[in-house]
């Protein structure tokens, strides 16, 4: 059994979202202890443990541990993942309501499922824009469409927003299995191609949205981007409101959001989104801070090199890094520090499982 101590580098779920899909793909049991130990409340909360569940449920796993603030658990894969048509709820899994993130969840079995024997369509249900967690948008326009570009195909639909502390959001992703993964070089984000962005807001006035989209609007313009901005108001099960945005260039897409709060301007809203693109496009990586941690796992189990340029390299990835190694035997290079722009790179044509 691989031993993780869920207390390394960002010690938070993400530790355990990446032991449990290299578990599955590698056929390895792990154990994890001191899970979320440097999170305010340690230990499994409803969104990691719906992953834990879900993670289970499509490989057959023998789990002990999976309970609410469990702070150790043992994951021992039935066999490979198998693909099919499953319902994850992260309310009912836990037991207890929640808004926990379901693009969170989805980390934790996105990839065994794409390397499974055939398609599989997933029912996700819970928080699709949360803080802390890659809201449903950056799911659909970057993560997804950079995987699509290493073989991973897959889409994201969203039926329902999920807003914090309700949830109650809907999600439907398509895998299409039976993935060959290749390396990537996305070293050069290359010429900017397009931009995109929502101002959505559930059960709040039109007026909201509209705002904040107007100000989005003319920051961007002021920058020289197009105003690309569009509001949307939705109804749904709970309430709140966010922009997303997207800058799409020749090589990689990158994301940026900001969720609003009660008595934060609109402006504010549109200004912290905008503000992140503006900073990114300034400089010459091609990566956002965000997209780097959650794509090394994939391109640690690519056939074939793989390289990526970052505007900052996050103790996120380093930890998922140091996740990796455990599982993988793979030359896995880090050129900059943490907190700094850099280069990751993923050596040799292919990897091999570690056998404990």
């Amino acid at each position: 059994m691989i031993e993780i101590d869920g207390s390394q580098g960002e010690g938070g779920g993400q530790v355990l979202r990446t032991s449990l899909a290299l578990s599955i793909i590698t056929g390895q049991a792990v154990g994890i202890s001191n899970i979320r130990a440097r999170r305010k409340n340690p230990g499994l909360a409803p969104q990691h443990l719906a992953g834990v569940l879900a993670a289970a449920q499509i490989c057959a796993a023998e789990v002990t541990g999976a309970k609410i603030r469990s702070t150790s658990l043992t994951f021992s894969p039935g066999g490979p993942a198998q693909s099919g048509a499953y319902t994850f709820d992260v309310s009912k899994l836990a037991g207890q309501g929640s808004a926990g993130a379901i693009t969170l969840v989805l980390q934790a079995i996105l990839l065994p499922l794409a390397l499974a024997n055939g398609p599989s369509h997933l029912l996700l249900r819970g928080g699709t824009n949360v803080s802390w967690s890659p809201p449903a948008q950056y799911v659909e326009w970057v993560l997804l469409p950079t995987l699509a570009r290493m073989g991973l195909t897959a889409s994201f639909t969203l039926d329902e927003y999920g807003w914090y502390p309700v949830g109650g959001g809907q999600a439907e992703v398509a895998i299409q299995g039976n993935t060959n993964l290749q390396g990537i070089d996305l070293i050069e984000r290359g010429e900017f191609e397009k931009l995109q962005g929502i101002a959505i807001a559930s059960n709040l006035p039109s007026d909201i949205p509209q705002r904040i989209s107007a100000r989005a609007n003319n920051v961007l313009r002021a920058a020289g981007f197009p105003a690309a901005v569009q509001p949307l108001r939705r109804g749904g099960p709970s309430t709140g409101t966010g922009l997303f945005l997207a800058s799409l260039y020749e090589n990689v897409p990158a994301g940026f959001s900001a969720l609003g709060e009660k008595s934060k301007p609109s402006d504010q809203v549109a200004d912290e989104a905008v503000d992140e693109l503006i900073r990114y496009d300034r400089n010459e990586w091609a990566l956002d801070p965000h997209l780097p941690d959650q794509i090394v796992p994939a391109m640690a189990l690519a056939q074939g090199p793989s390289a990526m340029s970052t505007i900052e390299i996050t103790l996120h990835t380093l930890t998922n890094i140091d996740i990796i190694r455990h599982f993988i035997r793979r030359e896995i290079k880090v050129e900059g520090k943490e907190g700094q722009p850099g280069i990751i790179r993923v050596e040799g044509d292919g990897y091999s499982a570690i056998d404990k």
